[in-house]
Formats: structure tokens, sequence, C-alpha cells
């Protein structure tokens, strides 16, 4: 799990794919709090389906990196009883579409324990999630639960967009005293970055990144969207439109803020993600721009998101995944150019 790196390995800064930097995440987290432990299904010898907890068995034992049964509802649940004993507990839910499980224990149990006892509990769990598609998996391997947890109050909902991201991110998930849904975009596990493993300038856990100045449209994504809304600015460029991209990185709570400022400048908002487009974290970071900068807008926002269908199978989830196509044609609708929705008869 751990790539050889360009720099000496004795160096802070190592070249690492998005999945070994959670590895080495988990590794700093584990070794740095003995409250600190692992538990999912196959993580231990295997290594997790990824690899993701390859060697943290052979390095911390088999009492803080445990190989759990098949039983997502029992994960969750014994980790509200870890946490209840002082316990740090980073659970792994194999595939994004196994966290159904336990979804009971997650919003009526995790969620709710903190509030349930005027605060006398805290419940600092972390729980990863493998999300999204692109990997040519079946059905309950691609999905995009996350809007789920969002409208839960008393979760904190992340997800990383690169390695440094993933590292930096996790190490902050793990410290945090409220428990936090933390979503790996897995076809992005193979990416490869630089990461500073000892960072001294590290952004807030709940802050969003503008990753590209813009002017003319702000363009708005997380997790795996975040390569392929880069590539779309990129593109636009060549069109002279000046697109501004932003990273949520949070998605409960959403740093509206940032995202605010950028409209006031551009006038034009678009929102891309992979899960289906109702009811999704796009809607609402729509809505409420919409609430706060109604006066600055010079168009209505758009959202580029998955289809409201079951996740397809592995053959068509291109044509289900929101690309580079999908989403320019959204930058040109919010600028008023040609697009696929205009009647190209009476089109100027």
């Amino acid at each position: 799990m751990m790539e050889n790196t360009s720099t000496d390995a004795r160096s802070a800064v190592r070249t690492l794919t998005l999945s070994g930097a959670i590895n080495e995440g988990l590794r700093r987290s584990l070794a740095d709090d003995e409250k600190v432990l692992v538990m999912g299904e196959d993580i231990g010898d295997l290594g997790g389906v990824f690899r993701v907890t390859d060697g943290l068995k052979a390095e911390f034992g088999d009492t803080r990196v445990i190989d759990t049964p098949l039983a997502e509802s029992g994960i969750i649940g014994t980790a509200v009883g870890l946490a209840y004993r002082g316990y740090r507990p980073i659970c792994e839910i194999q595939f994004d579409g196994f966290i159904y499980p336990g979804f009971d224990q997650i919003v009526a149990q995790v969620a709710k324990l903190h509030a349930r006892t005027r605060g006398a509990v805290r419940m600092p769990i972390t729980i990863r999630v493998p999300f999204g598609g692109g990997i040519g998996s079946v059905e309950h391997h691609s999905e995009s639960p996350e809007a789920y947890f969002a409208h839960t109050a008393g979760l904190r909902v992340v997800s990383p967009s690169t390695p440094q991201e993933a590292y930096t991110m996790l190490r902050q998930s793990v410290a945090s005293d409220d428990p936090v849904l933390f979503f790996e975009p897995k076809r992005r596990y193979w990416m490869k970055g630089e990461v500073d493993l000892d960072p001294v300038n590290v952004r807030d856990l709940h802050s969003a990144a503008v990753l590209r100045s813009g002017t003319d449209v702000t363009l708005v994504a997380y997790g795996p969207l975040v390569p392929t809304a880069l590539d779309v600015a990129e593109a636009a460029e060549e069109e002279g439109i000046s697109v501004e991209v932003i990273d949520l990185r949070s998605l409960q709570p959403v740093d509206f803020t940032a995202i605010e400022a950028s409209v006031r400048v551009t006038g034009r908002l678009v929102v891309t993600h992979e899960a289906q487009r109702f009811g999704g974290i796009g809607a609402e970071i729509a809505s409420t721009i919409t609430e706060r900068c109604f006066e600055y807008l010079e168009a209505a926002p758009e959202r580029v998101t998955g289809f409201d269908t079951p996740y397809p199978p592995a053959a068509f989830e291109e044509h289900f995944l929101p690309d580079l196509d999908r989403i320019l044609d959204a930058v040109d609708r919010s600028m008023g150019r040609r697009n696929s929705l205009t009647d190209w008869r009476f089109a100027k």
C-alpha cells in the first residue's frame, strides 16, 4: 500500500495514491492514540477489498485492527459501545450500498446520543464509506448515499478529492469528538499526488476550497467529480469562458460562505454530483444560493447529476455518471449559449 515515493522515505512529503494516503492516515492515527481502533469486514488479513488497510493488522495487532462479521449493524452498534468507553473507532463499510443495514444505528443512535444525553456523551466515530461509480461494478457497489446522512442532524459528512485531502481530512475526522461520515471516491483510489504527512497549515475540515479562480461561472463539485470539474474549466477556457471551481469537501456542514462569495462575482452557479438529482446535495446548494444571492444571479442555477433511477449495470454507467460534456453543457446553458436543450432551428 505504501507506494515508492519520489522523495526520500524519511521525508514528510511522499507521493501516494489516494488509497495509500488513507492508509497512512489510519496508520498515523493508530500510532498516535491507543484509543483509536479500526474495524470492518476483511480489513485485517486481507487489508480490505481495496487494500486500504493493508499492513495495519501486522503492525498493530488484531485487537486494534479487527475483522468483523458481515453485519454492518453489528459494526456500528459495536462502535457505539466502544465510543461510550472512550475509544475512537474507525468503521469501514466495504461498499456504499452495504451501509443500509447500519442506517438505523447511524441515524437513530450515533447521530443522536450527544443531544439525547445533553452533551454528556460524545460519539467520536469515523465511518469510512467507499462511494460512487466508475469502477464497472455490480449492483450495490456504486451508489452515492451521502444525502441521506447530510440530512441527519448530528452527523458530519465529508469527502476528499485528492491524496493530500484524503490524508489530512481523515486525521481531522478521527480527532473529531463528533461522528463523521467519510465518503471516499473509490474510482479515484489510484490517483497519485504529493502528500505532506506533517502539514503546517491545515484547512478547516468543513471549509470549501477554491481550486481554480474564474469570473463567469461558479462550478461546485465534491469527491470523484472534482477532477472532472477541473477538466471542464480547462475546456471552457478554450471557448473564452472563465470557470471558478470549488471543491465542496464538506457536505454537512456546507461552506455556503465560500460559494456565495464566488457567485456574487460570477452570477452563475453549476453544481454536479454522481448521486441522483432529486433531493440531492446539489438541490440544497442551488436553493440556498438562490435565497442568498438572488439579486446577483444572471441565470438559474444548474444541476448536473446522476439520473433518478437505480444505478445501472456497468455497461451503461458512463451514460449515468456526469462527465465533461454534460457539465460543459450546463455551463453553456448558464451562459445563454447553444446547448443540448436549445431548439437549434431558432437558436441565434
